[in-house]
């Protein structure tokens, strides 16, 4: 049997960001590091989650921000991870409305469905946001 062995809750950052310039496999590997922070920081039951809501933030950036660069921030918090995808695209996301077949909108609807808390921040110069959700863990028996 294989066991992996490396930091455990105790090592482990309380944040992990990174900046990049977004392409056809970045969701895929940022999955994989969001999971292996999220498991060594002892709250593996919120990655599936985390995981998905992930990859719809990052499907925004590839599809709305010019040059598709992001800086990307996991932040453990008491109990939950909060996970930031900023960029310098002043225009904001915006949930699908009623009309179910528009052409975009439904990635956030997903972000809502994983997330317990999320929202978008825009910078004070109006130049960027931030898109940012929190994934609350299960408490400890």
């Amino acid at each position: 049997m294989n066991h992996v062995t490396g930091p455990q809750a105790a090592d482990v950052e309380s944040q992990y960001h990174a900046e990049f310039a977004m392409g056809a496999h970045s969701a895929r590997h940022l999955r994989r590091v969001l999971r292996l922070y999220l498991v060594r920081s002892g709250m593996p039951d919120v990655a599936d989650a985390a995981e998905l809501a992930l990859t719809e933030l990052v499907a925004n950036v590839v599809r709305h921000v010019p040059g598709r660069r992001c800086r990307v921030c996991f932040l453990l918090l008491p109990g939950a991870v909060r996970v930031e995808v900023a960029d310098s695209c002043p225009e904001l996301p915006v949930p699908a409305g009623a009309d179910t077949l528009s052409d975009g909108g439904r990635g956030l609807v997903i972000v809502a469905a994983m997330a317990d808390r999320w929202g978008v921040t825009p910078y004070a110069d109006g130049q960027g946001k931030t898109v940012w959700f929190e994934c609350v863990g299960r408490a400890a028996p």
